[in-house]
This record gives C-alpha cells, sequence and structure tokens, in this order.
C-alpha cells in the first residue's frame, strides 16, 4: 500500500507546535493541537486536520484566498502549509 503523502506534512505541523508562523499580511502567530484540530494563537476557534489535507490536496496555493470557501482559517492554513519548517522538508 502506498504510503499517504500528506501524513510527513501532518508529523511536521505537530512537532512544530509553539514555532511562530507569518499570514501572507505579515501577522505573526503560533498553534497548538488538541487531538486533530489545530488552534491559531490569534483565533477563538480550531482548524481540522482534514482542512490541512484537503489545502494540501490541492496543490500549490498561491494565496489563501485561493481556499478561502473550502476550508477553516484559509490565512492560517497557507501560512502553515507554506512556513520553511514545514513546507521544505524533504519527505
Amino acid at each position: 500500500m502506498k504510503a499517504d503523502p500528506f501524513e510527513p506534512v501532518w508529523d511536521r505541523i505537530q512537532q512544530h507546535v509553539g514555532h511562530e508562523c507569518k499570514t501572507k499580511t505579515g501577522l505573526l502567530f503560533t498553534y497548538k493541537i488538541e487531538k486533530d484540530n489545530l488552534i491559531p494563537s490569534r483565533a477563538r476557534w480550531n482548524i481540522p486536520k482534514k482542512d490541512f489535507r484537503k489545502a494540501y490536496d490541492y496543490g500549490p496555493i498561491s494565496s489563501p484566498g485561493k481556499i478561502r470557501n473550502e476550508v477553516n482559517g484559509p490565512s492560517y492554513v497557507w501560512a502553515i502549509l507554506h512556513d520553511v519548517w514545514i513546507a521544505s522538508v524533504a519527505d
């Protein structure tokens, strides 16, 4: 069975809890994870893992606006998936 290419990405997201990320507009934030939900420090709601998977499956996304109707917290999802510690590690 072929390995799920998203799981190493989610693993890196989990490994970098508390790491400072930056939205496309330059807002800094950190995040925590509870179960399969990511909670940005600048928000009072969570983003489910499935939303990160959905955005990842879209492939390269040029801006958060491209996924605004598809996922919760598109600015945070985009920022985390484009963070150098998450995106640039070879699987």
